[in-house]
């Protein structure tokens, strides 16, 4: 019994710490992002290795969530006489939720993993090091950059991804099933409210990229200078940004949509 609770105490001082560590982390990193300001060409590199190169699997996933969603949404709205409401069935999915929230978990697995893998290789082999022995900032040439690229991109894939979502619905509905395809649109634009909906959206999938980021960076850069550590920094991130992404869109849903 005391061993349990040795431990779970050890566990508590040890979470608690390591927030601690995080949040001065993401302090030290924003003060020190004025270099981005002044070379912006390396956030633009960062926003290639993780927006573009997450283009591809944003854009297949957005199709084929659209095309489920369609799908399963018609055979739903067919029972209540209202298939024409399947364009705003898929608007408001995607925008309001899928969007943001899928999109998060895909740029966590891809672009996350890889940053977190980035950072931990750079401190095992000693190239953090380095740049402190030669007065260069890691914080300010190399974190900052790739967490403004990260919090830049992620809106962005998360637009793209509702995007091909509402086209993947508007195949599965309107090309291969039938809808009328004025219903479909007529429909969505009058549902969907550009403040209540989109910009609600945008907000989730800023924070959610933020989040994301952070944590990738974090890991990496806190991570043991192993091959190992490497490995179970990356497991981590992928975990815990999952968990971050759905925590934060209850809260965020909750204050948004139902005025709790």
């Amino acid at each position: 019994m005391i061993d349990a609770i040795r431990q779970v105490g050890a566990k508590t001082v040890n979470g608690i710490w390591k927030f601690g560590c995080a949040t001065r982390f993401s302090f030290t990193m924003l003060a020190r992002s004025g270099m981005c300001l002044r070379r912006p060409q390396l956030v633009l590199d960062e926003i290639y290795f993780t927006g573009v190169l997450s283009l591809i699997i944003i854009i297949v996933s957005g199709l084929f969530v659209g095309l489920v969603l369609g799908l399963q949404g018609y055979e739903t709205l067919k029972r209540f006489g209202s298939a024409e409401a399947l364009g705003t069935l898929v608007a408001l999915s995607l925008v309001r939720e899928l969007g943001p929230v899928v999109a998060a978990l895909l740029f966590a697995s891809r672009a996350g993993s890889a940053i977190t893998a980035k950072i931990g290789i750079m401190k095992s082999t000693e190239q953090l090091s380095a740049m402190e022995m030669m007065a260069v900032d890691p914080h300010a040439r190399v974190i900052a950059p790739i967490f403004w690229g990260g919090a830049i991109s992620m809106p962005l894939l998360a637009a793209i991804f509702s995007a091909f979502g509402v086209f993947g619905g508007y195949l599965i509905g309107v090309v291969i099933i039938g809808v009328d395809s004025g219903a479909f649109w007529s429909q969505m634009q009058a549902s969907v409210d550009l403040r209540e909906d989109v910009m609600n959206g945008v907000i989730k999938s800023v924070v959610f990229g933020v989040a994301v980021t952070l944590i990738a960076l974090f890991e990496g850069y806190d991570t043991p200078a192993t091959a190992e550590g490497v490995s179970y920094a990356v497991t981590r991130t992928v975990v815990t940004s999952a968990l971050a992404v759905l925590a934060l869109d209850f809260v965020m849903t909750s204050f948004m949509f139902t005025g709790v």
